[in-house]
């Protein structure tokens, strides 16, 4: 069996526990607890391959601005730094989609996710709307990433006599992103993360 290994990256009170709790647990967390860090493992039958996903869920990153779209390049550049690549698998999710106001333009976040060359997806961890599809839409982005590199180590060894290099692993990072002012108002108005 395969396993992957999902990182879950984002500003705090953007549902980034609540999202992964709903995938593992079938449950809605409504209270925000800011997380320190969190480790969850789940089987799931993806595209009918039976795989593990090893969920790491992280402390809400407050150092940045308030800017939604620009914290999310911020995160993307810093996974691209510690995994010294170019191209790593990721989602833009966009949660809260349950709630009455949204925060950000839909057709800007995909226009955004399509810039970065990443799928986009709409979330509810309340009524559980997109939530397997924000996962399992990760490991089909891990799944190209590694069938990509297997032919480009494949098509460096046909070219020459030397080894090929290969950068990666199966890691990923989902983010998510938005703020306020409260705890809970910060909470109900961040809504969009990178995976």
């Amino acid at each position: 069996m395969t396993e992957y290994k999902l990182v879950v990256v984002g500003a705090g009170g953007v549902g980034k526990s609540a999202l992964t709790i709903q995938l593992i647990q079938n449950h809605f967390i409504d209270e925000y607890d800011p997380t320190i860090e969190d480790s969850y493992r789940k089987q799931a039958v993806v595209d009918g391959e039976t795989c593990l996903l090893d969920i790491l869920d992280t402390a809400g990153q407050e150092e940045y601005s308030a800017k939604s779209f620009e914290e999310i390049k911020q995160y993307r550049e810093q996974i691209k730094r510690v995994k010294d690549a170019d191209d790593i698998p990721m989602v833009l999710v966009g949660n809260k989609i349950d709630l009455p106001t949204r925060t950000i333009d839909l057709s800007y976040a995909k226009d955004f996710a399509a810039s970065l060359s990443m799928p986009f997806v709409q979330t509810s961890a309340k009524t559980r709307q997109g939530v397997e599809e924000a996962f399992y839409t990760l490991v089909r982005e891990i799944r190209k990433y590694k069938e990509r590199t297997r032919k480009d180590r494949k098509g460096r060894k046909n070219k020459s006599s030397g080894s090929g290099a290969s950068t990666g692993g199966n890691k990923s990072s989902s983010f998510r992103d938005n703020r306020s002012q409260s705890a809970k108002q910060r909470s109900e108005k961040r809504s969009c993360m990178l995976m």
